[in-house]
């Protein structure tokens, strides 16, 4: 299946680069029985119908089967909760996150690959000689999970630079995701890339009300802590957070609760940054979908593939229509160009509506939603043609605007 994406992926670049480069040209392709018009427009209509297919699968999430969905009330306090903060070396970005902290945390730890100092937290380095089946970042947790004591209901993980902006306590579930709110650190391209992914992410809340969530955020989540010893953190991948999930939905009947709770984050500081952590992603989910049963696995494959080719819509099939290049059905292949990219542009406006008024000053930018999408889906395209062999961290610079 992986195969089929990366040839599917490849071969729909293919066309469409050859295909654009000879519009003007008449004829046919050499050595093509049918004319290359043809073959373009059936990558268009193909790639037009699956994305779609996955933003009308958004539409039902978000607004039918998440529709009326409110948090649960707070139940857990800082008593029941022991802090657990992931970090390579970073002492700097880590002692942000424990400043941060609110007094009622008092079990904080910090679990790091290198001796480090931090005030306001035990620090524990992670045992070069430590050996288990999950890697990288599930391997520190893991040891973590092994190693420290635990009379808490709850452990809760943050990453490095998971500021806390605002903790409510956590309600009564078995997994209890915080919210995030990427903050800018550098690219304003990788920033906005990040304010458009927190639109379309309005999807979570349909989540509490799926048999298994369809994917984590391990920056911010609460595990209970008598599941986490059940399911164990160990296992081989690049996903660490969703495939912890993922397991313990297929393991047990788990809760699965947003909380009203928000961490603020550092979006990748570059267009680089942002490709190689979307890439890891991508390449993570499709690897970890063998934890699914089939019609999840197929679900979250399909919407994978559907967002790494979603820009050719705004990008390639909008601007083509627009300007009459002659497509089987025009009219109705406007329709459903004009439809998506109205999509793309409500995803960007609704991020903008989940950070407030104080952003909203990026309005402004709407006219490069295109682009933004383009380094929001690019790391997933590279994520199936190339995926990477190891965890990479995304580079943190510890200051934010």
């Amino acid at each position: 299946m992986v195969q089929f994406e990366r040839i599917a992926t490849a071969l729909i670049g293919g066309v469409l680069v050859v295909g654009l480069a000879l519009l003007a040209l008449p004829g046919r392709l050499a050595g093509l029985p049918i004319p290359y018009e043809h073959l373009l427009e059936f990558v268009l209509w193909g790639t037009t119908g699956l994305f779609f297919a996955s933003a009308l699968l958004w539409v039902a999430l978000s607004y039918v089967l998440g529709a009326g969905y409110e948090p649960p009330a707070s139940e857990y306090g800082g008593d029941d909760i022991q802090v657990r903060i992931l970090t390579i070396d970073a002492a700097e970005v880590v002692q942000s996150t424990v400043d941060s902290l609110p007094d009622e945390l008092t079990d904080r730890h910090v679990i790091a690959e290198e001796a480090i100092e931090i005030d306001g937290a035990e620090v524990h380095v992670v045992p070069d000689e430590f050996e288990c089946t999950a890697v990288q970042k599930g391997r520190a947790i893991e040891w973590a999970r092994r190693t420290l004591s635990c009379d808490r209901e709850f452990v809760l993980y943050l990453d490095e630079d998971s500021i806390v902006e605002h903790f409510d306590g956590l309600p009564d579930a078995d997994v209890v995701q915080l919210r995030e709110r990427p903050r800018r650190t550098g690219s304003v391209l990788s920033y906005l890339a990040d304010v458009y992914r927190m639109g379309v992410q309005i999807e979570q809340r349909a989540f509490a009300r799926l048999q298994i969530p369809l994917f984590a955020w391990g920056g911010g989540i609460a595990v209970r802590t008598e599941l986490e010893n059940e399911v164990t953190w160990d296992r081989e991948t690049l996903v660490e957070d969703t495939a912890f999930v993922w397991a313990a939905a297929q393991q047990f009947d788990i809760d699965f609760a947003l909380s009203t709770s928000t961490c603020s984050n550092e979006a990748p500081p570059s267009l680089g940054e942002i490709l190689q952590q979307r890439r890891r992603w991508a390449a993570g989910n499709i690897e970890a979908t063998a934890l699914l049963p089939r019609p999840y696995r197929a679900l979250t494959r399909i919407r994978n593939f559907a967002w790494a080719l979603s820009p050719i819509v705004t990008v390639v099939a909008l601007p083509l229509a627009l300007v009459g290049v002659s497509v089987v059905y025009a009219g109705l292949f406007l329709l459903a160009s004009m439809s998506l990219a109205v999509f793309t542009a409500f995803w960007f406006v609704r991020g903008l509506l989940y950070y407030g008024v104080s952003e909203f000053k990026w309005v402004f930018a709407l006219p490069l939603v295109p682009l933004i999408s383009v380094v929001h889906s690019m790391g997933t395209v590279v994520g199936i043609l190339h995926p990477p062999s190891s965890f990479r961290v995304t580079e943190k610079v510890g200051t934010g605007k």
